[in-house]
């Protein structure tokens, strides 16, 4: 038994050592496996790395040179802008502009490269360097160095590809006024953001487009969209290999004005090169139907840059970036008709009050004259007709100032009119002050004579062209007074509400009547020629110490059914009816031509 339970024991441990032989052999096979796995996974890279940097090193390294990743701004189309009946103010093109990517070059190639840039795009090449050091050597964004470059250029950049890697030309969205300097003051133009611009507006890329000045900076929000980005491949020539992801810019909407094109036309033609401004809004609605002014300027020269003769006439001794319409200026006898509101409204006189008239009146012992013989007695109606100087005088006498000023700013004269909802920075308003206002202003007392030169716009009387209009069309809408707005999206909305002023309807009628007669048989008689309906309105000739006088008008019409007012100054231009009231009938004659109005060709 015990023999046998040794060889059974021995047997069994046999087979236990074969069996831990045989798991030691598989292990161990299973290790090399693994190892030759690891082994191989491990070659791999390397020697696809060997391959890389030895067998392909030179070419790879070229490569790496020559490819690039970029990203590119996409510039959104800037919206247009339209006139009231949808026609184009300003639009957009295409144009090309050139950038230079910083990182791609030392600080001594860009020297080298801007030699030769600079001479190509026409920019010097310290402003080129300038322009580099402000963006910095290490700058993964492009740096515009020239913007909206002509054929030659692109030619020239184009043969000199080689030699300029770090220089790219891209195809971009320009502004284009395609009537130039037509409503320049008022369209304003676009350009480059400004740093404060762009601090202020994080999501603005370099290079962004942004409304300057006027509709372009008022409605900026509006035109300008969003820009979209790409990311592309290029090679050492800037040339684009493949795009390799894009998202779309969002283009800007239009937006539409009130001013129409073609008595914007109109207006400054028949203005031509002379000093001065034209003024038309609807007397409804204070929507601004034309707004010239000149000298003026042409938008399209902000899209590209400047050059020193074009800057050197914008700060030039005319002005051009001045806009007359929104400028005080004496305006003589068409301030009359705010005296005889005056007059009337302070309980003093009566629309039925006659007054008799001389060829001078002695007031304080100085002697104020009448521009003609004295027209005997006679109402307001006659005395605005006729323009009676001492009518007036005697008029403003017993109103006295106060009440002058007051009837100024019911009309809208002397601040009373939002100018911001015009997009106008420099604008002024006008001025009718009182003795207070004087001492206050010029440490001057108020004498006897400011009264009598302020009842018939002289003095220290200022008043601007859209203040007058906005005065005219108090009297031709029934005594409102309306707030001048270029939007059209404004009209008729809560901020452009017109005020009523409280003036009675017999005074309003009478000095209605008496502009109609100024039409009739007055100094304005000639817009009485039957080319447009029967106008009524107010010569004013006003004295400049030292210069030519200078001739304003303003009016409405048709005189019984009102429907646009109109103001004008030509400075230097002598009478009233000579210069400014052709002009407002040329602009009449645009408007009712539009309304399908059938000339008569004889006096009313």
């Amino acid at each position: 038994m015990a023999g046998d339970f040794s060889f059974n024991s021995k047997i069994r441990f046999d087979k236990n050592g074969l069996d831990n032989a045989s798991r030691q052999r598989s292990r161990s096979l299973q290790v090399m496996i693994f190892m030759l796995i690891v082994t191989t996974l491990m070659a791999l890279p390397i020697f696809r790395l060997a391959e890389l940097q030895l067998i392909q090193g030179a070419y790879n390294r070229q490569r790496a040179e020559n490819n690039r990743i970029r990203p590119v701004s996409v510039p959104a189309t800037r919206g247009q802008i339209l006139d009231r009946n949808g026609k184009i103010f300003a639009a957009s093109r295409v144009s090309r502009s050139v950038y230079v990517w910083p990182k791609e070059r030392s600080a001594k190639e860009w020297q080298e490269i801007a030699a030769t840039l600079g001479p190509i795009v026409k920019v010097p090449a310290a402003e080129i360097i300038k322009k580099i050091d402000g963006a910095g050597y290490r700058s993964a964004l492009p740096v515009r160095i020239s913007k909206d470059i002509d054929v030659g250029t692109f030619v020239a950049l184009g043969e000199q590809a080689n030699t300029l890697r770090g220089v790219e030309i891209r195809v971009e969205s320009s502004r284009d006024n395609p009537h130039q300097q037509l409503a320049a003051h008022l369209l304003g133009y676009v350009g480059e953001a400004s740093l404060e611009q762009l601090k202020a507006n994080p999501a603005y890329p370099m290079g962004m487009l942004v409304g300057q000045m006027g509709v372009e900076k008022l409605a900026n929000s509006t035109l300008e969209g969003v820009w979209g980005n790409r990311l592309i491949e290029v090679n050492a020539k800037g040339e684009e290999i493949q795009d390799l992801g894009v998202k779309d810019p969002i283009p800007g909407k239009p937006v539409q004005l009130t001013l129409d094109l073609d008595m914007q036309k109109t207006a400054e033609k028949a203005l031509g090169d002379r000093l001065g401004a034209v003024v038309a809004i609807d007397v409804k609605t204070g929507a601004l139907l034309t707004m010239a002014s000149w000298p003026t300027f042409d938008p399209n020269i902000f899209t590209r840059k400047v050059t020193q003769t074009e800057w050197d006439r914008l700060q030039g001794p005319e002005k051009p970036f001045l806009n007359r319409a929104v400028q005080g200026y004496p305006v003589g006898s068409t301030f009359k008709i705010v005296t005889a509101i005056a007059g009337m409204e302070s309980g003093k006189f009566s629309p039925d009050s006659t007054l008799g008239t001389s060829s001078s009146i002695n007031i304080g012992g100085i002697s104020f004259n009448e521009h003609s013989g004295g027209y005997g007695v006679i109402g307001f109606r006659d005395a605005l007709a006729y323009s009676s100087n001492t009518f007036f005088y005697q008029v403003g006498m017993a109103a006295g100032p106060e009440e002058m000023a007051k009837a100024a700013k019911k009309m809208g004269i002397g601040g009373t009119i939002n100018l911001e909802l015009l997009g106008l920075e420099s604008a002024n308003h006008g001025q009718v002050p009182i003795p207070a206002e004087k001492q206050k202003m010029y440490g001057e007392d108020w004498y006897v004579g400011d009264t009598v030169t302020m009842s018939i716009g002289q003095g220290l009387v200022l008043c601007t062209p859209l203040e007058l209009a906005v005065m005219v069309s108090t009297v031709a809408n029934g005594g409102y007074r309306v707030q001048p707005h270029l939007l059209a999206s404004q009209t008729n909305t809560p901020i452009t509400k017109k005020v009523p002023t409280g003036i009675k309807p017999a005074t309003l009628n009478v000095v209605r009547q008496g502009l109609i007669d100024v039409v009739k048989k007055g100094t304005g008689k000639r817009l009485n020629d039957g080319t447009i309906p029967l106008s009524a309105g107010k010569t004013g000739t006003v004295e400049m110490p030292g210069h030519p006088d200078n001739s304003m008008y303003v009016g409405f019409a048709p005189a019984d059914k009102p429907e646009v007012a109109i103001a004008v100054i030509v400075e230097g231009g002598g009478f009233g009816s000579v210069s400014a009231a052709p002009i407002a009938q040329e602009v009449f004659r645009t408007y009712f031509q539009k309304q399908g109005f059938k000339p008569t060709n004889k006096p009313f």
